[in-house]
């Protein structure tokens, strides 16, 4: 294997998604010599195969619905069908400009780009394309890639993960979604929109089952006044093809039909054949075991992103890639608080959250400690005006700090910003309630929901 004194860094890093490349640009932007190998496209699955070109997707359908919606705000508007080669040229288009962008950065940070599969060769180097690169740090970033179960065959056309449905060619006329966590109530919401019957099926007693349990109940009420099906408390037994489609068996003995059936149980991380047992680096299911620096058990080696088991975002695989490229760098990062991380569903409505669910912070605190809030919708004048519904939910610790904002109705998402903060800086309700917030908008109502909290609503009931 060949190398020389130009393939010897002081990192190298094995995947350009979220967590790698957020690692080399402020690795180079703090004087590392930084290489940056990654198989497939600049960006990962976040970029092509994930964030962006889904919330492409839910965006189209969001004015698909708005076309057939427009009488209710007294315009005329007509909707006359879904022209995917359309929607995927816009889709196709988001993702094109960013990953242009995103190729400038790294270039302009003079980040040594490789292109190729690369595999550990030793706890400091990493081989590609029959060259050795050395590093005095190796970080592994290689990702995730759609899950499936046993038995359970991923053919592209009729069983299809994530990765096939964000470039189907056609608009199903019906779809089994098997996982109702963030990627299956997504793809069920788009697909709703884009006309297609829709059937989640979810083991667990709730759709986004991590959420809280109120913000999970208030999904389920809006997707049923949506017309999409779902089964819950029953797991997937089996999947068959019939003439026209997909046959699915649940524990229960329901069975369910349609012309596709969509695998969304979650992402699994890429890491087998890449060399990581045999350099000595400590793993369980596959996935690489880290600490809260992101340091795995050989000590030239971190790892970061949907490799570790912690929060599967493409923002916490930029936080933790900015983490070891400081702590390298000598600075002394903060670790993630993985609680604090705000977290976004967008489907419609959406869900959006940050800190922890009243579930777990009557486990923490106590049940007599932990105070409750709802603020409704109903009550927000922007939100009348966009005609969407939802809530906004506080939890606090009595006389204490707000440790928990769990938000449903449509563009809750740009809303978790002030949450972040608020939970962040362990705000108390008096300190949110103080501050000004503008009129008429949707952010108003945490504001609103803090003034109830704190004792003095204005805008909703005692």
């Amino acid at each position: 294997m060949a190398n020389d004194a130009s393939t010897v860094f002081d990192l190298v890093i094995l995947g350009g998604g979220s967590g790698g490349y957020a690692a080399a640009l402020r690795g180079a932007q703090l004087g590392l010599d930084v290489a940056l190998i990654e198989k497939n496209k600049l960006g990962g699955t976040c970029l092509h195969n994930g964030c962006i070109p889904t919330k492409a997707l839910l965006h189209a359908g969001e004015l698909a619905d708005q076309a057939r919606e427009g009488a209710e705000f007294g315009v005329k508007t007509t909707f006359e069908g879904i022209d995917i080669a359309g929607v995927h040229k816009y889709k196709d288009g988001v993702v094109a400009g960013l990953y242009k962008g995103l190729q400038g950065l790294v270039a302009s940070r003079k980040v040594t780009y490789v292109e190729g599969e690369g595999r550990l060769s030793s706890p400091t180097s990493v081989d590609v394309n029959g060259q050795r690169y050395e590093g005095r740090h190796i970080l592994l970033a290689t990702g995730s890639v759609p899950k499936s179960l046993p038995g359970l065959e991923i053919d592209g056309n009729r069983i299809i993960s994530s990765d096939h449905a964000l470039v189907l060619d056609r608009v199903p006329e019906s779809a089994i979604i098997l996982g109702g966590g963030v990627i299956g109530v997504e793809f069920a919401s788009a697909w709703k929109s884009f006309g297609t019957d829709v059937t989640i099926v979810e083991g667990l007693p709730h759709l986004v089952p991590a959420e809280d349990e109120n913000s999970s109940k208030l999904l389920e009420r809006a997707f049923r006044k949506r017309g999409i099906n779902f089964s819950l408390g029953s797991f997937f037994e089996k999947a068959e093809y019939t003439d026209n489609g997909v046959k699915v068996s649940l524990a229960n003995g329901k069975e369910y039909e349609a012309e596709v059936l969509l695998v969304a149980i979650g992402r699994g991380p890429v890491s087998q054949g890449l060399g990581y047992e045999e350099a000595g680096v400590a793993m369980d299911r596959g996935f690489v075991l880290a600490d809260e620096y992101c340091r795995t058990n050989v000590p030239t080696i971190s790892a970061v992103g949907d490799l570790i088991p912690t929060l599967q975002l493409a923002h916490v695989g930029f936080a933790e890639g900015i983490l070891v490229a400081e702590r390298l760098a000598g600075l002394n990062p903060v670790p993630v608080d993985y609680d604090g991380v705000p977290r976004v569903t967008y489907c419609h409505p959406e869900v959006a959250s940050v800190g922890i669910t009243e579930q777990k912070a009557k486990e923490v605190y106590g049940a007599d400690k932990v105070v409750t809030l709802k603020y409704n919708l109903a009550g927000n004048g922007r939100s009348k005006i966009l005609k969407t519904t939802g809530e906004i939910k506080l939890v606090q610790v009595r006389d204490g700090a707000v440790v928990g904002v769990h938000m449903v109705g449509d563009r809750m998402g740009e809303q978790v910003g002030e949450a972040q903060l608020i939970y962040n800086w362990e705000a108390l309700p008096a300190e949110v309630a103080q501050l000004v917030h503008a009129h008429p908008t949707q952010n108003e109502a945490l504001g609103e929901a803090h003034l109830a909290l704190a004792g003095k609503p204005l805008h909703s009931h005692d």
